[in-house]
């Protein structure tokens, strides 16, 4: 069982042609549980912003307009994955593996990304290449 897990949330979108990745956050969880929570909190946050629940308050009547028929509905999507609790059991299973997760969600024009992993698994990476060079 890997114990400690990186975990960060990414939003990408086109600048002057190319492709350009704004953090929006970077955890450390001490245990899977946290990890697991971090990433439905995250993925509800963005979901929050992006398309806010009736009744949120402080947000000016012109500033959110509907999107056309045929773009993804990231916030929806996102909240299903919340939701889902066979795609958490997934996730979880996949982390305590040392597998690398990426749950990632676009419209026409954002990318949202929230990636997760073992921070033991990153580190064995990371040795594995040293310890395969001919001695020679």
């Amino acid at each position: 069982m890997h114990d400690e897990f990186l975990c960060h949330v990414t939003a990408y979108g086109m600048c002057d042609g190319r492709r350009i990745g704004v953090p929006l956050g970077t955890y450390r969880a001490p245990t899977l549980a946290l990890a697991l929570w971090w990433l439905r909190d995250r993925a509800s946050w963005i979901a929050e912003r992006l398309d806010p629940l009736p009744g949120t308050t402080g947000i000016p009547a012109s500033a959110l307009v509907p999107v056309p028929d045929g773009v993804p509905d990231v916030p929806a999507l996102l909240r299903a994955w919340c939701a889902d609790v066979t795609r958490q059991e997934t996730v979880a299973e996949r982390l305590a593996e040392g597998r690398l997760v990426r749950i990632a969600a676009g419209d026409d024009t954002t990318e949202y990304e929230l990636l997760a992993e073992s921070v033991d698994a990153l580190r064995m990476q990371r040795t594995l290449p040293a310890l395969a060079l001919p001695m020679a």
